[in-house]
């Protein structure tokens, strides 16, 4: 039987995980199935995420909230993307963006969209990123 999971990251240890947390839990995920980084989206060097790729298995399905909790480094997204979905099985779904789930739209056109989308996200998450670090310089 497959499993669900919830990967949920926030920046800094003074922000607040709980929007993404509820979301999780909106979609059925137990408390026990998510996992919270509080570190930077810069690359997948975290504790949590770590974790969590060592247990999720082909047939697994894992939520998160929108692109930007996955990362904000747009070539590593991409690459942990293909990594999950590719190699390891694993289907995601991206609550804020249902265009980005893989349960969906499995043909080629489905797929060219789906990829096109993630792309397009992963190139503003980046964006985001490099945005935020100018104006706190």
């Amino acid at each position: 039987m497959a499993n669900v999971y919830g990967y949920v990251r926030v920046s800094t240890l003074d922000q607040n995980e709980d929007r993404q947390l509820s979301a999780m839990t909106g979609v059925g995920i137990s408390a026990d199935s998510i996992f919270v980084d509080k570190q930077s989206g810069k690359d997948f060097d975290r504790p949590q995420y770590l974790r969590l790729t060592e247990l999720i298995r082909k047939g697994d399905l894992l939520y998160i909230l929108s692109i930007d909790r996955l990362g904000r480094n747009y070539e590593e997204i991409q690459r942990q993307w293909r990594i999950l979905t590719k190699e390891i099985g694993v289907d995601i779904c991206v609550i804020d963006m249902p265009l980005l789930d893989t349960r969906r739209g499995r043909d080629l056109l489905g797929t060219f969209i789906a990829d096109l989308v993630l792309q397009i996200l992963s190139f503003v998450a980046q964006t985001e990123r490099e945005n935020i670090r100018t104006r706190q310089a």
